[in-house]
């Protein structure tokens, strides 16, 4: 039956990034400015109020900028100011810098460009084979699903030489999810302090890059960026498995440093996995 099955179906895993996929480019990302006249001449003040999180804020050269590593994808400022606000399509959405992920950019391409080469100095040893130790500090459970779907068939992590381990002594990437819970703050230093270098830590989700819409609080910190160093920032509610292939290969160099994902226009859609 499997046999029959496999012929009827033939190959289902990705060949993303190695070839272009239809599905990785229509995946949903966070709300983006879609610039033109509108958002030039839009209140970013006045704005700020669509947003529950408050991801919107005045970007002090006019207009509004919209913090992606805040946004939840609830989609109310796409649906109330559709001149102004759009959703970015397409997985490379993840920045080396906190401040990467606002739009439109702070950063100038040379300062992204030293840190990438930073960065591509570090891990150069860690080269095709790659080890990956998950730590969950307090997530709702959505990004742990996606990150379960890399290793199924459809995306199949361990063709591009990436392997969960189960011991941090192992681990090269460390992939946090959650928003910092403070009862979980102590284990995942040591898990990080455990680690040989050189070694990676990627934030998975809006909640790991910046607590969410519950930090800061009581019981977490405002993201896991309090607790330990962060390398690679990951947005999302939850990131798509997609997403974070790229975060994982732009940590590794095998992608190039982008400026931002694409954004849509405002009367399309995006499908795919979303």
């Amino acid at each position: 039956m499997w046999v029959l099955r496999g012929l009827r179906d033939g190959i289902l895993t990705t060949r993303w990034p190695a070839r272009p996929d239809q599905y990785a480019a229509a995946t949903r990302g966070p709300a983006t400015v879609l610039g033109g006249p509108a958002s030039d001449e839009a209140s970013g003040a006045e704005l700020a109020g669509l947003c529950p999180v408050g991801a919107i804020t005045a970007d002090p050269r006019g207009g509004p900028r919209v913090d992606q590593g805040g946004c939840i994808l609830c989609g109310r400022c796409v649906q109330m100011r559709p001149d102004v606000f759009g959703w970015s399509a397409g997985p490379d959405r993840a920045a080396l810098t906190r401040s990467g992920l606002v739009v439109p950019a702070e950063e100038s391409p040379e300062s992204v460009t030293a840190i990438a080469d930073a960065l591509r100095t570090r891990t150069r040893a860690l080269r095709r084979s790659v080890h990956l130790r998950h730590v969950d500090v307090g997530s709702d459970g959505s990004e742990e699903w996606e990150i379960m779907a890399l290793l199924n068939p459809v995306y199949d992590i361990h063709r591009l030489g990436m392997f969960f381990t189960a011991s941090p002594r192992h681990a090269d990437i460390l992939l946090v999810t959650g928003a910092g819970a403070n009862a979980m703050a102590d284990a995942l230093r040591e898990t990080y302090e455990a680690m040989p270098s050189p070694k990676v830590v990627i934030a998975v989700g809006s909640d790991a890059v910046g607590g969410g819409i519950i930090s800061p609080s009581y019981a977490t910190s405002s993201g896991v960026g309090a607790i330990v160093p962060v390398d690679v920032w990951l947005p999302g509610s939850p990131p798509s498995p997609f997403a974070i292939l790229s975060a994982l290969l732009l940590a590794l160099d095998r992608l190039p440093v982008t400026t931002g994902p694409t954004p849509l226009t405002s009367g399309e859609t995006a499908g795919g996995l979303r």
